[in-house]
């Protein structure tokens, strides 16, 4: 073969790898089925037109996230017992988001006697819930699912708020695991135990409302839990979330849904006495 000829035949087949590639990876982002850019085909304003089993994203009346409003909530006083515990888990790049999932028995959360078992969690920036309507930087939601078949609502979800500050060391100990799923959907890796107390999901206080699912298929009957805690994360542990997730997620936060005269509760788990001086850090997030 004439070197012509060679280096013609070896630039062709680079420019046949590289257009492989270019459509495969166009395969595979083409392939989600749903988004969070407006205006989309497969944004959140079209999630409920996508799939029959979706309706409930764009017909449902107990959607969620919501604005939760401290002037409409009904004062209660209810102490709730967790018995998280350490065991095994993989963390996931679900292109939409990243998510821990346990492998089995990591501990349950007690909503009025009924056992919610922790199944998952995983991040959503910025927040998804607002209070008063300011939006936080970061919300992490703890994802769990009673084992009785036999309970209406078997899914409850906790939603844990964060703003700009120093770092999340639950986050940080994921660090290097998520930095190694950058970009790679399904991909998933063993942590091996993670134990969901390192999350410190607890608060004195927190708001309780009836909702949704915040991705499809938008279930409703979801018993949610939003701590008035706010907690803090780094920057930059936000901005490794941001670049681990694929394009169409890089901001994965639905818009807020309609109230449509739900209850909100706002309950006091080790407050004491229901005074101004409790309320007063409320008031002022």
């Amino acid at each position: 073969m004439k070197k012509s000829t060679y280096v013609l035949a070896s630039i062709l087949g680079l420019l046949f790898l590289f257009g492989a590639n270019s459509v495969n990876a166009q395969e595979v982002e083409d392939d989600r089925e749903f988004d969070y850019i407006k205006g989309s085909p497969k944004g959140p304003e079209k999630w409920g037109d996508l799939k029959p089993e979706w309706s409930a994203c764009k017909n449902g009346r107990m959607q969620s996230p919501i604005d939760l409003s401290l002037p409409e909530v009904i004062f209660m006083s209810q102490p709730e017992r967790t018995t998280y515990k350490p065991f095994y888990a993989t963390l996931q790049n679900r292109g939409y988001d990243i998510s821990v999932q346990w492998k089995g028995d990591a501990g349950s959360r007690f909503i009025n006697g009924t056992e919610y078992r922790l199944q998952q969690v995983h991040w959503h920036t910025p927040s998804e819930h607002t209070i008063n309507g300011r939006r936080y930087d970061m919300e992490l939601h703890m994802v769990h699912e009673s084992p009785d078949v036999n309970v209406q609502n078997r899914t409850a979800v906790v939603g844990v708020l964060y703003q700009i500050g120093r770092p999340d060391p639950f986050l940080s100990m994921l660090n290097a695991s998520i930095s190694s799923v950058i970009g790679k959907k399904d991909e998933a890796v063993n942590l091996g135990v993670i134990n969901p107390n390192d999350i410190e999901s607890g608060s004195p206080s927190y708001y309780r409302y009836m909702g949704s699912l915040t991705t499809p298929p938008c279930t409703e009957g979801v018993i949610w839990t939003v701590n008035t805690k706010v907690k803090t994360v780094s920057r930059s542990q936000i901005n490794l979330l941001k670049e681990a997730v694929l394009y169409y997620a890089k901001e994965n936060a639905r818009p807020l849904q309609p109230r449509n005269n739900r209850d909100i509760f706002l309950y006091f788990s080790r407050f004491g006495p229901l005074t101004f001086t409790n309320l007063q850090p409320l008031y002022q997030m």
